[in-house]
């Protein structure tokens, strides 16, 4: 059978879309700045008036992305603006806030056409659900999606950066990947929306991690990365989600970028709960919310409730509640051993063959080949199909 013909996917021409970005922070006004390059007619929406009014009048946002001049055809309103005419819209809001802000899209006059992206890389309250999930149940898997992938807001508008579009919907994926690409950014296409929002997941929690054992040694420090990357991972394959979102630039790439990074803010966010400096507190010291922090708890209960071994995972949330000292989270890095290997025998050269041969000798004894030649063919998922030829 001929394969299926490939759907025509058509960009978005320059000019004739539009999107709103919802929240100011960091990464918002940088997404915001590039979709704007990108050729989509962008407005930038706020929390309040007062911080709208702010943002035009100094062409910057001096609070969270100083020094980055704000694009003229950028638009700043705030979110009680609404959605009327929004072709994309996207969520750049803390994970812990998204519910609530998904709740209103609809209210805010969300267009019955309007994809919704989200840009976190977290959980949403209170079981931990991945963001594309509920926005996938409220909106549809056809225009819904998410962005990730190694992504520090300054350094994307000024030197680029790896970013990653998900969605089921090829169009959709394909659509917003060629507006940043048309931005300056190299941007990878995934239809695996829940595998790269795990991997974000957890490069947030293993850089919090490593932060908070860097003191204990760099081999802590790793270990404690690599062991909750794998136990979020056997989560995510749970949700069928596949390796090459854990391993490429939404997981492994984001995770190296945000370890290496000085200015990362969950990395820092570890280093301080070692000190002994409270959750509650770090955010103040750091002058910006650090989503790990309400991550994390969130990330052990959705293990938990999905049976998933996770005893650094769940160590390290006790760590953030104050339920157990620092000595005490090093140790159970240092002694977790991981599930062992899925052990598979190898499969020998000639398998098919030795296959076939003896079940046409099986067949022989029983005096069943006569003008008939039956024989084994492999069929596309590899199984062996009896294939009789009367011919």
């Amino acid at each position: 059978m001929p394969p299926a013909p490939r759907r025509s996917i058509h960009l978005p021409a320059p000019g004739t879309k539009r999107a709103v970005v919802i929240g100011a922070g960091s990464f918002g006004t940088a997404v915001a700045v590039l979709l704007a390059r990108g050729g989509l007619r962008t407005t930038l929406q706020t929390r309040t008036e007062e911080q709208a009014q702010q943002l035009a009048d100094d062409r910057e946002n001096r609070v969270y992305l100083p020094s980055v001049e704000l694009p003229r055809e950028l638009r700043i309103e705030p979110a009680a603006a609404g959605l009327a005419r929004a072709d994309y819209v996207f969520l750049g809001v803390p994970s812990t806030h998204l519910d609530e802000v998904i709740n209103g899209l609809e209210q805010h006059g969300l267009p019955d056409r309007a994809a919704v992206i989200s840009l976190a890389k977290g959980l949403v309250p209170p079981d931990g659900a991945p963001p594309t999930s509920l926005l996938r149940q409220r909106f549809g898997a056809t225009r819904t999606g998410c962005i990730g992938g190694p992504a520090h807001a300054r350094e994307m508008v000024s030197e680029g950066a790896g970013l990653v579009a998900a969605s089921t919907e090829e169009a959709l994926a394909t659509a917003l990947a060629g507006v940043f690409i048309r931005a300056g950014v190299v941007c990878e296409e995934s239809n695996d929306p829940v595998g790269v929002e795990l991997a974000g997941t957890a490069k947030n929690a293993a850089a919090l991690a490593s932060g908070a054992t860097e003191e204990q040694g760099l081999n802590a420090a790793g270990a404690a990365a690599g062991h909750i990357f794998a136990e979020v991972w056997r989560w995510a394959e749970s949700q069928g989600a596949r390796p090459e979102s854990m391993i490429g630039l939404a997981g492994t790439g984001d995770l190296v970028a945000t370890a290496l990074a000085p200015q990362s803010r969950n990395r820092r966010a570890g280093e301080l709960l070692a000190q002994g400096v409270s959750a509650d507190e770090i955010p103040e010291r750091i002058g910006q919310a650090v989503e790990a922090l309400q991550t994390v708890p969130l990330l052990a209960k959705a293990l938990g409730a999905a049976g998933i071994e996770a005893p650094v995972t769940r160590a390290l949330a006790r760590l953030i509640e104050a339920e157990v000292p620092l000595d005490e989270w090093v140790a159970v890095v240092r002694a977790t051993v991981p599930p062992p290997a899925r052990w598979r025998p190898a499969v020998r050269p000639g398998f098919w063959r030795r296959v076939r041969e003896r079940v046409r000798a099986w067949f022989r004894r029983r005096g069943r080949v006569g003008n008939s030649d039956e024989m084994f063919t492999r069929t596309e998922d590899g199984d062996a199909t009896l294939v009789e030829d009367n011919n």
